[in-house]
């Protein structure tokens, strides 16, 4: 299917490894023009590099996006290097493991910022730009933990407040022809992720998980999450608004 995306301009945040590298993939496949941002300056420029060799236009910013200047510095770097804003992915995210009576209010806000701040700030930013281009599409990455319990309480907390506020969105800005959707990934193995440590630290352990939790019977790749969000960021998901999408194997047991 042809998404309609070409000569399209997005922003991907968190877009130097991992799901974020791979929705940037998807996107600059679709004909889309990239910003990517990231912390890491070196992964940050190698992602750009590969792009770049697909064919793609890329501008990357090495940013930290939970600072509260960042928002609107990358969105500023965005309009100067193509002229506009089509599609905001907001895929920065974070965890912490402390159990929850030792966490401390500090890490309780660093995990915020991460998960939920950086997204307002981006989307903020973004608005008048996505306005003036006639409409388009918001992307949060979420997780199957912000649709059910059983994660860590900070990020099934932040990730359950992501997927709300992409829904509040979603009826706030239709009026501007603006579609704000989510995305809830199940647990999905790329090279120097939290699930690949897992399974090379403990390859039985995580063999009995998938076969205790996951009924499609695998990880899920960073892929099949990127697929699902290039389909929502175009316009051949044009009714689709205030959405979250699980892309799990069936691992969520939520009823919503």
């Amino acid at each position: 299917m042809d998404l309609a995306l070409g000569g399209h301009v997005a922003l991907v945040t968190g877009a130097s490894r991992g799901i974020g590298k791979g929705i940037a993939a998807a996107l600059a496949r679709e004909g889309c023009k990239l910003v990517i941002c990231a912390r890491g300056r070196e992964n940050l420029a190698e992602t750009a590099a590969k792009l770049r060799e697909s064919g793609a236009e890329v501008c990357e910013i090495a940013r930290d996006v939970t600072a509260p200047d960042a928002a609107a510095q990358v969105v500023a770097a965005a309009i100067k290097a193509f002229g506009q804003l089509n599609i905001l992915v907001n895929n920065v995210g974070g965890n912490n493991r402390t159990p929850f009576p030792q966490q401390s209010d500090a890490e309780w806000d660093e995990v915020i910022g991460l998960n939920l701040l950086s997204g307002v700030r981006m989307t903020r930013a973004a608005i008048p730009h996505l306005t003036a281009a006639g409409g388009g599409s918001v992307v949060f990455v979420s997780s199957i933990w912000g649709r059910e319990a059983g994660g860590p309480t900070v990020y099934v907390s932040t990730k359950a407040a992501t997927i709300g506020l992409a829904a509040s969105l979603a009826r706030d800005l239709a009026p501007q022809h603006i579609r704000v959707n989510s995305v809830a990934p199940g647990s999905i193995r790329f090279p120097g992720g939290s699930w690949d440590r897992r399974v090379r630290d403990d390859p039985a352990g995580m063999a009995a998980f998938v076969e205790r939790e996951i009924p499609g019977g695998r990880f899920g790749t960073v892929e099949e999450v990127a697929n699902v969000v290039a389909f929502l960021a175009s316009p051949r998901a044009s009714w689709v608004n205030g959405a979250c999408i699980p892309v799990d194997g069936c691992q969520s047991r939520s009823l919503i």
